[in-house]
């Protein structure tokens, strides 16, 4: 009997393999999730799926162990096709029953409706928001975030999805929301300069208009409010460095207007409610944030800084690199804001870190604990740049007894790691979006697939 080409020989191994590997992930993937949920018992296993999936592993062994001897290379290819087919649908019943197990949700503290309050967050889904939801969300609360996801991201909060304790609204706060809480913290508003200078009408509307609506909401719920204002409202400041005595140094027809301006309007909006009608007001005034959940590309120092480095790109240090910022990690952003909403004060109270350094001390930093081979370059320094920017944060001491305690190296070594998964998936995802697509294959696969009726399914 003449023997089997090699070929044949690796071929029937890998698929046969394959198959079996795929049947033993289903049955232990289905034990697992019968054995651990405790409302279903093994009873309630779907016999039909379990048989389905079963049949057409058995289909598939039987195609590639019966070979005859007097196979054509066409033939093969033939039951190559129709193996494709079958195991695409073991994958589709497996993302099946992955989607049918429940979700399981980091672990809240209980509380009782007396302690637990009702929190709406406008910005939620942001940089800032999602992270102060997390904690909220720890912490018992119950916790609704209204975002339009213009600079929100739905994975920023896909781990609260479904519970018990978390709503996601879509929802532009320029536009006014009916809701029953007990505080809000409105965070909504594009923050880095490419966000808020793309549509400058709309960032002003979102502080103004989105202010006075929540402002408005607070009044008629008698609930607290909290305003996310911002170090932009002291300009380049000629104070240093800035109290929240500081009037501030603001052009009101520059390209950072339509922030600057908006966030100064909002806090006067802010004050005239508390003052006509006893509205319970906190201002925070938010100093340079960065960390995990940042946008990649969103232009400001960190991002921009990290994924160049991270790419072996060139980071450019816009004018001669002497301008000083403040860096706090975001945790410690997080902590401050639901400090300030507990306590009693109404004033301004600036959140940030008092440690000042250079851009261009700040570039070094991080290329050195990225590595790679990037340069540091200096290029055109960009309009109404502030030169300097340190908060003096002696109130939020004082009344708060808040300071930042995650230093700086740590905090862009948990950045720089984010910054590094978010690369490889994008990277993967493009790679994988090629390779699907560009696939000359791909055509033929679907149309078999289309065509296939598994025998006895």
């Amino acid at each position: 009997m003449p023997n089997v080409p090699i070929v044949k020989k690796r071929i029937k191994f890998i698929v046969i393999s394959s198959c079996s590997l795929i049947l033993l992930v289903i049955l232990y993937r289905s034990f697992l999730k019968h054995k651990t949920n405790g409302s279903q018992s093994i009873q309630n296993f779907d016999k039909d799926d379990w048989t389905a999936n079963s049949q057409i592993g058995e289909d598939l062994v039987k195609d590639f162990t019966n070979v005859p001897q007097h196979i054509t290379n066409q033939q093969l290819l033939n039951q190559l096709e129709h193996a494709k087919v079958q195991i695409s649908i073991l994958e589709d019943r497996v993302r099946a029953l992955e989607a049918s197990t429940p979700r399981k949700y980091p672990q809240v503290k209980y509380l009782n409706y007396k302690n637990r309050k009702r929190i709406l967050i406008t910005g939620g889904a942001g940089f800032v928001g999602s992270h102060l939801v997390d904690t909220l969300m720890v912490q018992g609360h119950e916790v609704i975030v209204a975002d339009n996801f213009f600079t929100g991201r739905k994975r920023n909060v896909e781990h609260w999805l479904g519970h018990e304790n978390f709503e996601l609204i879509h929802h532009d706060i320029v536009n006014p929301l009916f809701i029953e809480v007990d505080e809000i913290y409105h965070l909504a508003s594009p923050a880095s300069p490419p966000h808020y200078m793309y549509n400058p009408v709309k960032t002003i509307k979102t502080n103004t208009m989105g202010t006075i609506n929540m402002l408005g909401l607070a009044k008629r719920v008698m609930a607290k409010v909290l305003i996310a204002s911002t170090s932009e409202v002291y300009g380049d400041p000629t104070v240093h460095p800035q109290p929240e005595t500081y009037w501030g140094h603001v052009n009101p027809i520059g390209p950072r207007a339509c922030y600057d301006e908006g966030k100064r309007v909002s806090e006067t909006l802010s004050y005239a409610y508390a003052k006509q009608e006893n509205v319970k007001v906190r201002v925070a005034r938010i100093f340079n944030t960065y960390g995990p959940r940042m946008h990649m590309n969103d232009g400001r120092v960190v991002s921009n800084f990290i994924l160049q480095a991270l790419r072996n790109e060139t980071i450019t240090v816009y004018g001669n690199g002497k301008q000083t910022r403040s860096f706090q990690y975001v945790s410690d952003l997080v902590d401050g804001l639901i400090s300030l909403m507990a306590s009693n004060y109404s004033q301004p109270v600036n959140l940030g870190n008092p440690v000042e350094h250079t851009i261009e001390e700040f570039a070094w930093i991080i290329k050195k604990l990225v590595g790679g081979k990037s340069e540091v370059k200096q290029t055109d320094a960009v309009e109404d740049d502030p030169q300097r920017r340190k908060p003096d944060i002696t109130r939020a001491k004082t009344i708060l007894n808040w300071e930042p305690k995650v230093p700086l190296q740590m905090g862009i070594s948990r950045t720089i790691s984010y910054f590094r998964r978010e690369l490889e998936r994008s990277d993967r995802f493009q790679k994988d979006s090629k390779k699907y697509f560009d696939s000359p294959d791909l055509e033929r696969s679907q149309h078999s697939r289309q065509n296939f009726v598994p025998d006895k399914t």
